[in-house]
């Protein structure tokens, strides 16, 4: 589990073929590495991913294809920045929301406009219309693995604020119309319409 708090800028080292539809992706980091060790998670632009191979200043993990096929790291090349963050601890502050690492989708982003203080961004939703109905105005948005405050939801797209310290410490900064980006909505709206479909079936059953 994350907090979608990103702890550093990592970059991606190498993505090389590791077989049948999968891929092996390294990365170079340093907070995120200063602990970690074979079979922990790190999240990569907020998805969860094994160390599988560590040496001083960089992890490669391995990517497989249904992984690439729901997110955007099947897109990742050598020289990108990655957003990263290690999966939370006990004593750790729940800063941002609780974020699985796991994409629900992928958004793309339609629009951007700097104001005094911050940035507004307009991501469209996935096509299928799978996410609209967990958003609502002022709920949470993990972006990239950046946890974020939605300022509104309309048809198809959701807004969200970018302050500076956004801008500056995630990839985010760097996004541009048209650019793509992973989505995992709120895992706790999952689970409330989930326990309530179970409860409408049976009060429905003979």
């Amino acid at each position: 589990m994350f907090t979608g708090i990103i702890e550093e800028l990592g970059r991606v080292r190498a993505v090389d073929d590791s077989g049948g539809d999968a891929l092996r992706i390294t990365i170079e980091a340093s907070t995120t590495l200063a602990d970690a060790a074979l079979g922990d998670s790190i999240a990569v632009d907020g998805c969860c991913l094994t160390i599988a191979f560590r040496e001083a200043t960089t992890w490669t993990a391995e990517v497989m294809g249904t992984t690439l096929a729901a997110t955007t790291l099947g897109g990742r090349r050598a020289g990108d920045l990655v957003n990263l963050e290690r999966a939370v601890t006990a004593q750790q502050r729940l800063g941002g929301h609780i974020v699985q690492g796991h994409v629900d989708g992928v958004g793309t982003l339609l629009d951007r406009r700097s104001e005094e203080r911050w940035d507004l961004v307009v991501i469209g939703l996935p096509a299928d219309g799978a996410l609209d109905r967990y958003l609502v105005d002022k709920g949470s948005i993990a972006v990239d693995g950046v946890s974020l405050t939605v300022v509104s939801v309309a048809e198809g797209r959701v807004t969200i604020g970018l302050i500076p310290e956004t801008l500056a410490r995630t990839t985010l900064g760097r996004r541009r119309v048209g650019d793509r980006v992973n989505l995992e909505v709120d895992v706790l709206a999952k689970h409330v319409e989930r326990l309530l479909s179970w409860r409408q079936t049976a009060e429905l059953a003979p």
